[in-house]
């Protein structure tokens, strides 16, 4: 028997912009230990071994940031904050339901699309 694939993967953008810089950061000094909370609710709740937390830099939501994506369901997460992560473990990791008022705007993150629509849009 191999070892089990995580249920659920989320990514943490954890980029941080130098000072000056014209677009928003998800990692400030208010916000830089939101990674290490996440990791350690999962550890309390006894899930961290099916459900793995991933930095990531940028997923290009900086005016919505802190973000998180939650696979498998594509959904993005947005205006982090400690709450925030605590709701989304118990309702949608635990409870199996998108804590739909946290997710992001659908300005901000509309459907996917393929890679061979998206170069059919950039005329290729």
């Amino acid at each position: 028997m191999g070892i089990p694939q995580p249920a659920f993967y989320m990514f943490k953008c954890e980029q941080s912009a130098p000072p000056g810089m014209p677009k928003p950061s998800c990692v400030t000094p208010q916000t830089q230990d939101l990674f290490q909370y996440l990791a350690q609710k999962l550890m309390q709740e006894g899930i961290m071994g099916t459900v793995q937390p991933i930095r990531t830099s940028c997923m290009n939501r900086c005016s919505s940031g802190p973000v998180m994506l939650v696979e498998p369901g594509h959904t993005m997460y947005a205006g982090l904050t400690k709450e925030k992560i605590d709701k989304i473990v118990s309702e949608h990791i635990i409870g199996g339901n998108v804590v739909s008022e946290y997710v992001i705007d659908s300005e901000q993150w509309d459907n996917p699309i393929t890679p061979a629509d998206m170069k059919k849009q950039m005329g290729m």
